[in-house]
Order: structure tokens, then C-alpha cells, then sequence
């Protein structure tokens, strides 16, 4: 998975923390939630505020 897979990384990120409320993830803990998932493949430094927002807005999507 890549940073522009922001679907993809937010149904996993649902399933690593489902305990966690997506409205309330800072997006220092974003970035590092998602650069530790299982087949992530992207240069960490490649993202920024818009790739974060559009990832948690996915993952609130999903957890509706």
C-alpha cells in the first residue's frame, strides 16, 4: 500500500485499532499507525496534512 491508497489503509487501520475513535487520532499517531501496518510500501516522508486528512476521513467512513 502506498500513501494515495487512502481506502485500502483505512479499512486496515479500522482493523489494527478497533477500539479507537478515527475523530480523535492526532495525525502524528496517523502517520506512525500507518507506516507500521503490514504492507505498507511508501517513503514515510511522502505524506502530509492532505494524504493524513483524506486517510482519517476513509477511516471514519469505515467505522460508520
Amino acid at each position: 500500500m502506498k500513501w494515495t491508497d487512502s481506502r485500502e489503509l483505512a479499512i486496515a487501520l479500522a482493523e489494527a485499532h478497533p477500539d479507537v475513535d478515527p475523530l480523535k487520532v492526532r495525525f502524528t499517531d496517523l502517520h506512525a499507525w500507518v507506516c507500521a501496518l503490514p504492507g505498507f510500501a511508501d517513503d514515510p516522508n511522502r505524506s502530509g496534512e492532505k494524504i493524513l486528512e483524506a486517510i482519517q476521513m476513509m477511516w471514519i467512513d469505515e467505522a460508520q
